[in-house]
């Protein structure tokens, strides 16, 4: 599997620019080749400016299935497994034929219609070892995630043109984007709007640590949650902090409530 985008799409983490970029500059177009040449057979879907998203089933790991869906313009590739698919099959009102990236295009689209909870809460539902990436192109919207266990490998880096790069792969990775290549960071989702987030631990920070050689140069960047440090959260509506500092109102019976300002 391979997916990459524009910057203009896809932001990639400031943390990958330290790096050399490539080993040999590379645009869209021969990045897909370059998938191609390795896994001929794969399925391409392109998209405007030479974005793509391409799939391959050769060395595919029984456990680990990768199977890819477009509907209502939107596509998404899985790789992986859940285990309450059933559940969750359910819980979206979808058949007993659907599968893990069906399920994953219906979880989005009532992120993306209803937003009845914050993004995090909505994948931490999903049990199981997985990797998967959406793209909605009538928004223009990049959804990707990883298991909370890191079951199933998933890269990512930056290309010389500041292209955000995607695989399971991850020599083809490296192959395009040198050292600003790393591991996806396990339990963590990113969307091109709210960027790189925890959603087992989302109170708290994604950081990216450097690591440097023996002459002190950048050599490769990995990321983690840094669970020291605390991100500052909204108050709940109507919760007993909020009421903190008001008057109590006033009991049924016993004059009318004072007015909160």
């Amino acid at each position: 599997m391979l997916a990459v985008f524009e910057h203009e799409i896809a932001r990639p983490p400031p943390e990958f620019g330290i790096h050399a970029g490539c080993k040999v500059p590379q645009s869209r177009p021969e990045m897909a080749e370059l998938f191609a040449g390795e896994f001929p057979g794969s399925t391409f879907y392109n998209f405007t400016n030479g974005n793509f998203m391409a799939l391959s089933h050769e060395n595919q790991k029984p456990s680990y299935p990768r199977c890819m869906v477009v509907m209502d313009n939107m596509f998404c590739v899985f790789n992986g497994e859940l285990k309450n698919i059933c559940e969750l099959r359910r819980h979206y009102g979808l058949s007993r034929h659907a599968n893990e990236a069906i399920l994953v295009l219906e979880m989005y689209k009532v992120l993306r219609d209803r937003a009845p909870y914050p993004a995090d809460q909505v994948v931490k539902d999903l049990v199981g070892e997985f990797a998967f990436v959406l793209f909605d192109a009538s928004t223009q919207s990049l959804f990707l995630a990883r298991d909370g266990d890191g079951g199933v490998s998933f890269f990512w880096g930056m290309a010389e043109d500041g292209s955000m790069v995607m695989s399971d792969n991850s020599e083809i990775v490296l192959d395009i984007c040198g050292q600003a290549t790393a591991y996806f960071p396990q339990g963590c989702l990113y969307t091109n709007n709210g960027g790189l987030v925890s959603y087992t631990h989302p109170m708290h920070k994604v950081k990216a640590e450097v690591t440097r050689d023996v002459n002190g140069d950048p050599f490769s960047v990995f990321f983690h949650v840094d669970l020291s440090v605390r991100l500052p959260s909204i108050p709940r509506v109507g919760s007993a902090d909020n009421w903190a500092g008001y008057p109590v109102p006033a009991a049924a019976g016993t004059g009318s409530a004072p007015i909160i300002p």
